[in-house]
This record gives C-alpha cells, sequence and structure tokens, in this order.
C-alpha cells in the first residue's frame, strides 16, 4: 500500500487526532500541540505544556485533551488559546504516564494510564463531566495504552504494548467496567494504536516493528502496512481515519518528524464529540 508523507517539520509526534470539522492535530516531544493546515501541507504550534505529549482527543467545542506523560497529567486547550489541568488521577491513585484520552457519547473521558516499562500495572481512569476522577477498571494492567471505543459502544478496546496484543473492556448498561477478555495476541510487536472502519475491523499501529495491521472479526489480522526501514512508516503510535469522507488514515510517526497517510477504500467509524462540562476543573 502506497504511503505518502502530509506535513513534516513537527518533533516526533506521538499521537494525531481530528475534530468534528475534520481538522487535525497532533503533539510534540517538548510539550508542543500543532494544528495542521486544511491543505494538509503545513502545521502551526497552538500550545505548549512543557511536556511529552502522548494521546489527543477533541471535543464538541474544540476543546482538546491531551496527555502529558512529562507532567503526569491531563490538560484542556480550548478553542480560544487557553490551558487548563484537568486531572492528575484519583484521589487513591495519581496517575503515572497518562498515555491516550478518548470521549464517549456521553461526555466521559476514559484516559489509560500506562504504568511503568516494562513492569506494566497500568490501569484506565474515568473522567465524568462532572470532573470526577476514578479509576474504571484495572483489568489490561500490561502497559495500558491505545483506546478506541468500539462502533455499537459496548466495549472499550485498549492496546496492551506488553501483552502484547488487545483487548477488550464492556461498557456496561450503568457506565461501569464488565469482563476484560482478549482479542487477538501479537507476538513480537508493541502495539500503540486503535481505530475502527465502519464495517468494525479494528486497526492497530505499533511502536514495534514499523507497521499497522487490521483485525477483521472474528481473528483474522493481516499486515496492512510495513516498512522495515522506519522512513515512511516510523514508530506509527497513533492512527486517525480523517480526511474527505474520511477515508484517508493518518499515521504519527514518533520515531521521525512528520505525518503520514494511507489512502483507503473504506471510511473509518464515527468518533465522539460530546459536548463537556469539565473544563477548568483539577
Amino acid at each position: 500500500m502506497q504511503v505518502r508523507h502530509v506535513v513534516g517539520g513537527l518533533d516526533h509526534p506521538e499521537c494525531i487526532t481530528v475534530d468534528s470539522h475534520g481538522n487535525l492535530f497532533c503533539g510534540g516531544e517538548d510539550g508542543q500541540i500543532y494544528a495542521i493546515s486544511d491543505q494538509r501541507s503545513e502545521a502551526n504550534q497552538i500550545a505548549s505544556h512543557g511536556g511529552l505529549i502522548l494521546g489527543l482527543c477533541v471535543n464538541g467545542n474544540g476543546t482538546i485533551y491531551a496527555c502529558d506523560a512529562s507532567g503526569k497529567n491531563v490538560f484542556a486547550r480550548t478553542l480560544d488559546g487557553g490551558i487548563r489541568d484537568i486531572s492528575s488521577g484519583s484521589p487513591d491513585r495519581p496517575m503515572s504516564i497518562p498515555n491516550f484520552p478518548v470521549l464517549d457519547e456521553k461526555g466521559n473521558l476514559f484516559v489509560s494510564d500506562s504504568g511503568s516499562w516494562p513492569e506494566g500495572g497500568g490501569c484506565i481512569y474515568k473522567i465524568s463531566p462532572d470532573g470526577t476522577c476514578a479509576v474504571w477498571s484495572e483489568a489490561a494492567p500490561r502497559f495500558t495504552n491505545g483506546l478506541a471505543i468500539h462502533p455499537s459502544g459496548e466495549f472499550l478496546y485498549v492496546a496492551e504494548s506488553l501483552l502484547p496484543g488487545v483487548s477488550r473492556i464492556s461498557i456496561l448498561p450503568d457506565g461501569s467496567a464488565g469482563e476484560c477478555e482478549t482479542v487477538c495476541l501479537m507476538p513480537g510487536t508493541v502495539p500503540d494504536g486503535l481505530a475502527f472502519d465502519v464495517e468494525g475491523s479494528l486497526y492497530i499501529s505499533c511502536y514495534r516493528p514499523d507497521r499497522v495491521y487490521r483485525l477483521k472479526f472474528p481473528g483474522e489480522l493481516e499486515v496492512l502496512v510495513d516498512d522495515f526501514q522506519g522512513t515512511d512508516v516510523a514508530a506509527p503510535t497513533n492512527i486517525v481515519f480523517a480526511g474527505e469522507s474520511k477515508s484517508t488514515l493518518y499515521l504519527a510517526s514518533l520515531a521521525r518528524w512528520h505525518i503520514a497517510a494511507l489512502d483507503m477504500e473504506i471510511s473509518g467509524a464515527p468518533l465522539h464529540y460530546p459536548d463537556n462540562s469539565f473544563e477548568g476543573r483539577g
């Protein structure tokens, strides 16, 4: 599959995300948040928080939620450019390596905390719209990484980098965590990012090797793209569908300085863009 470079000159972007209007954003290793132009040809720095930015997501108000691994917290960059800390964990468990945030349709923010490498010990927090942060699940602790909510809303999928593989935790009707089960094992890899397409296939990007997989259920795992040189596909730690018809798969490049893209024949599943109310809460 042909890989193309979208924009360069970035500071080792670990994540790539998209807002409800199709605008792309990514982070940098020195706390930068970049906005990528409509033409996908240049990036402008719109924020700096002074630490390694891991995962990002955006709500319906244009607020960007970012995981700051160095600061061990989640912060918000609002549409007017303001920066506000959101959470450093629950009262009984501070964040260690906040890694990836994802919003559900009700405005809850799920945040993975990886724990440590190589010990693991990660968890998933849930930050409610009222600002309350609690540990939602500790059932996928093996370096808890990328998250994706299944299009049905019934499961939270979790990349466990030290499993290595993908697990899923059922989301019960009351919003609590249900059972956790292994979706697939991926020996010899370090899975990192997740995304769904409209048919329910799961895309899994890897920190190692420089590869993106596609999992077609009930269990057919195939290599979508691989780059043994690590130049075009370079530690694609996170991925997102965006662009016209949401049929372009954008890849972060933690090991280099660009965002890459794959033109797909299928669209990505819609993300959730609720209007959250917890901006400004600690």
